[in-house]
């Protein structure tokens, strides 16, 4: 069940800031990705490559993460 991300010959990966986060921020992201991993809902990537994601409120209070693209 693996796919496979074709790259194209030559592309260079884009280097972006690394922004840090607060100590509680930061172990909430960890926490939203253990449980999604748990749930099968995402899985492990083994590319060099992260993305910038935020805490989105909803009108419940809730918060809800988003991935830049």
């Amino acid at each position: 069940m693996g796919y496979l991300i074709e790259v194209k010959k030559g592309f260079v990966l884009w280097k972006g800031k690394v922004y840090p986060l607060l100590r509680e921020k930061r172990e909430e992201v960890h926490q939203y990705i253990k449980k999604q991993l748990r749930k099968g809902y995402i899985r492990p990537s083994k590319l060099p490559k992260m993305t910038l994601v935020f805490f989105v409120r909803k009108k419940d209070s809730k918060k809800y993460i988003v991935q830049e693209y």
